[in-house]
């Protein structure tokens, strides 16, 4: 039973509905310094997960080269163009409720790509869901639940109700996830499961930085990362290091 997806994606409905409900009456400077104290998070958990990395080079390998992909297939545009489509869906069923961010277009777009990585393709989030799936340890995702509880509220203070949406994105990915870990993690040894959550937490630090607006990177682009850092961890500890 998936329960921690279930739980991660309830957190994610839930704090999308709080948010566009205390949106209008909670203070700017309160949003502000609440976004500081998320991206701090964020920035935590990716230094920690960076801790688990055995093989440095094929997790920088990793990274470099999936933002290549990912800025090869213009998959930020994609996402981008994504929620524009899921805004016009929502529109259709909750008019009074999307496109109503104060905010400028080019921020709003921004902030949500921000949220759909932090949500959907972060190394804690993916990670989790394997091991959820192999071993019936939910408490991964019950972590990352109780910061996108909050997360997910804040963000729609100033998107809207757009920000529920994405749990559906969110439960198609983990549930693949959930049950296809058993075919993917026997073939996975413990070092290649810490550079993946290297590599995942590299992500994360580029998504704190964002939301704390130091440095804008392309954390959309940088996601195909995530589907190299294995692969090439398995190459560099058996092909390369034997050479060395």
């Amino acid at each position: 039973m998936p329960i921690g997806v279930l739980l991660n994606v309830a957190a994610v409905v839930l704090g999308g509905v709080l948010g566009n409900f205390l949106g209008p009456r909670l203070s700017e400077d309160f949003k502000e310094k609440l976004t500081t104290v998320f991206g701090s998070c964020a920035l935590l958990m990716g230094v920690i997960s960076i801790t688990f990395m055995k093989n440095l080079p094929a997790v920088v390998f990793a990274v470099i080269a999936g933002t290549i992909v990912g800025l090869g297939i213009r998959l930020g545009d994609r996402i981008v163009q994504g929620s524009r489509n899921l805004e016009k869906l929502i529109s259709r069923v909750l008019p009074a409720s999307s496109g109503d961010s104060l905010i400028p277009r080019e921020e709003y777009e921004s902030r949500l790509i921000t949220i759909i990585v932090l949500f959907c393709a972060s190394g804690t989030g993916i990670y989790g869901s394997m091991v959820s799936g192999m071993a019936g340890d939910h408490s991964i995702l019950i972590a990352k639940s109780i910061m996108d509880l909050p997360t997910a509220a804040l963000f729609a203070c100033e998107l809207g109700i757009i920000v529920s949406f994405i749990a559906l994105p969110q439960l198609v990915i983990f549930l693949c996830l959930f049950f296809l870990a058993n075919a993917l993690l026997p073939f996975c040894t413990p070092d290649m499961i810490g550079d993946f959550k290297a590599c995942g937490g590299t992500l994360l630090l580029a998504t704190g930085f964002r939301m704390l607006q130091l440095k804008d990177f392309p954390i959309a682009d940088m996601i195909p990362a995530m589907a190299l850092v294995m692969p090439l961890s398995a190459v560099w500890a058996n092909v390369v290091v034997p050479l060395l």
